[in-house]
């Protein structure tokens, strides 16, 4: 019976015993903190002990019981009775996984590995998992992160920090936990998160493979089937959908799982990537056996339908694919012209020629040179599964096929012809090759786009070849010197030419610049004549300019000077007329003159020698004066022009 302790203590006090109830919780209450779980140890029971071979009581029998006691305090487990186990609570960090062991329950199946999935809440209830037919055994059902209360005496469980049970089993524990770290089994499965790769699951439980099958065939992938186990995550509805132990077809691809370790192992591959310039031929391992599409005729394999084992039909375009490497390969043809040397040493990056040499011939003439040799190929994308169910691959398609061919056609064509020929007509066997090539790869499933042949050459030092050659060109040079000699005759000629007609070019040089000179100086000499006319021309016009500037000047001052003297004789001729006797007017010009002469009219000393008296001095003078100055007769002639109104001279 488990009361509460309060319930005790109450009890207790009511009857009075406080001393009892001082014992009883002494040996009957238990305290759990609430970071862990009490584990129950009946010690001894008058139901008697466990049998069958159970380690976990659901009866009330003695030995570790079923239920778990939670934090908190618990009274009626009487010491000398019971024992309780005081463990931490089950902690599992974020984005780990926990496994689990269970100790007790149905013993697991003929084949079956782990313990079929029950409703146990999580391992937390055993009473449950016993009821519902959980079994021993380590555990299909892992524990996501989260905190659990689980009886540690019937499930042991496995964390990527500890071992979490009660018993002697640590060791065996600590084992299994470095094995699952030694896969990084307490993560979930990370798909493409650094780099391209798919995940290749081999499951260790269910039913095994048949001996006709190589890897586990796909089942409940769809989300509409209720078995759909949603990428191995679920191993109950893997099984219940068919699934096999063993490598599985069906990969993972990107994403992140959370998969039981114990139930499935993950191994990581990279993508399957076909380049481009590429198909990818793909040759399954699995399927059923399908339906042969080459046709009776065609006897080199078979070619089918996706799913069905063999060469598939279709090809892989470039990309990146998924593919499964365990359940078949994936061959790539070049579908862009690419180029075989036959030559020694050489080889493309394609490596495809790596093993091929110069063709080793013999001549007509018994020359043994080796013939280096380009052939430029090209596979059509469609015929590639062809070439590849013929021959396994492009290079024994070269090794196995082209090189004999090639090989014995070039030895044929060089027993027909002699060395010089060989030489001399490559052209044409270069064309004739390209043509009976094109037809002779066609029954391959191939194309010969071009031939190309390079010089013939010899391994050995002997020097024959080389001596032929030097036979050659000694004759060719000799032709060529020949046509030279020729060639320079001609020159000479007309390098003689050449120098008459530089000679005269340049005498006509020096002609040309004489003539340009007289034309220059017969020029000059015009210039200057024409100048010294046309100089003379102008004094000439300047002169008659000048002269009749002056004629008319003079004529213009004797016009104005006789105007003048005209006008004065007229005023003049009015002043004497206005005086009306020229004397008169004559005596006083005089008198006006004396009047403005500096010179004394009458001296300081007057000497007379006598003479008329009433004169005068003055009078004497004046008469003296006027008869120096004009004469008598003028007096008279003036006098009697005046009286005849006569114009003056």
């Amino acid at each position: 019976m488990n009361f509460s302790f309060w319930t005790w203590v109450l009890l207790g006090t009511a009857a009075g015993l406080p001393a009892a109830a001082l014992l009883f919780s002494v040996f009957a209450v238990r305290q759990i903190p609430n970071n862990c779980v009490g584990i129950v140890e009946k010690l001894w029971s008058s139901s008697g002990s466990l049998r069958g071979g159970h380690l976990i009581a659901t009866d009330g029998r003695a030995g570790y019981q079923a239920g778990l006691l939670r934090g908190g305090l618990h009274v009626g487990y009487w010491r000398w009775q019971y024992r309780v186990h005081k463990l931490p609570l089950v902690t599992i960090k974020q984005g780990c996984i926990g496994y689990v062991f269970a100790r007790d329950g149905l013993p697991l199946e003929s084949g079956q590995t782990l313990g079929r999935v029950v409703d146990c809440n999580n391992f937390q209830d055993a009473a449950l998992f016993f009821k519902n037919g959980g079994q021993k055994g380590r555990q299909r059902m892992i524990l996501r992160e989260g905190v659990y209360a689980i009886n540690l005496a019937q499930f042991y469980v496995l964390t990527q920090d500890g071992v979490y049970h009660l018993g002697q089993d640590r060791g065996t524990l600590e084992s299994w936990q470095t094995v699952l770290k030694s896969v990084d089994g307490f993560s979930p499965v990370v798909i493409g998160a650094q780099q391209d790769n798919i995940g290749i699951v081999t499951c260790h439980d269910g039913p095994s493979l048949t001996s006709s099958e190589i890897i586990a065939p796909p089942v409940g992938l769809s989300k509409d089937d209720p078995n759909f186990h949603n990428n191995y995550q679920d191993p109950e509805a893997f099984l219940r959908a068919g699934g096999c132990r063993g490598r599985q077809y069906a990969p993972l691809i990107d994403g992140t799982y959370f998969i039981n370790r114990w139930f499935a192992t993950i191994e990581l591959i990279d993508k399957k990537i076909v380049p481009i310039g590429f198909v990818g031929v793909v040759v399954s391992y699995y399927g059923l056996q399908g339906h042969d599409l080459s046709g009776i005729d065609f006897r080199h394999g078979e070619r089918v339908q996706e799913g069905e084992r063999g060469v598939r039909a279709k090809p892989l375009g470039p990309g990146k694919y998924p593919f499964n490497t365990y359940a078949g390969s994936v061959v790539l043809v070049p579908t862009t012209n690419f180029v075989l040397h036959w030559i020694t040493g050489k080889s493309e990056g394609h490596r495809y020629d790596e093993s091929l040499r110069s063709i080793d011939l013999v001549t007509k003439d018994a020359y043994e040179p080796t013939l280096p040799l380009s052939v430029v190929v090209h596979i059509d994308y469609e015929k590639a599964p062809s070439v590849i169910q013929r021959f396994g691959d492009v290079k024994q398609l070269i090794t196995q096929t082209l090189d004999p061919m090639l090989s014995a056609y070039f030895r044929d064509i060089a027993h027909r012809r002699s060395m010089l020929e060989l030489i001399h007509e490559r052209d044409f066997i270069q064309q004739e090759a390209r043509e009976e090539l094109k037809r002779k790869f066609l029954a391959f499933d191939i194309e010969c786009v071009d031939v190309l042949i390079g010089k013939p050459e010899t391994a050995s030092a002997d020097g024959k070849i080389e001596d032929l050659l030097d036979q050659l060109r000694q004759r060719q040079l000799a032709t060529e010197q020949i046509e030279t000699f020729a060639r320079q005759q001609q020159a000479a000629a007309k390098q003689q030419e050449l120098n008459d007609a530089r000679a005269k070019a340049d005498m006509q040089v020096e002609l040309s610049q004489s003539q340009v000179r007289i034309n220059v100086i017969t020029n000059q000499a015009e210039a200057n004549l024409a100048k010294s006319k046309k100089e003379a021309e102008q004094t000439i016009i300047l002169a008659e300019a000048e002269s009749k500037r002056r004629a008319l000047e003079g004529q213009g001052e004797g016009e104005r000077v006789a105007r003048i003297g005209q006008a004065e004789a007229e005023v003049l001729l009015k002043k004497v007329a206005s005086f009306g006797d020229p004397r008169l007017y004559a005596l006083s010009v005089v008198s006006e003159f004396l009047s403005k002469s500096r010179q004394p009219i009458v001296p300081r000393q007057v000497f007379t020698s006598g003479g008329e008296q009433d004169a005068g001095i003055v009078g004497t003078l004046l008469k003296v004066v006027t008869a120096e100055k004009i004469g008598q007769l003028d007096l008279k002639r003036s006098s009697k022009v005046v009286n005849e109104d006569e114009p003056p001279v």
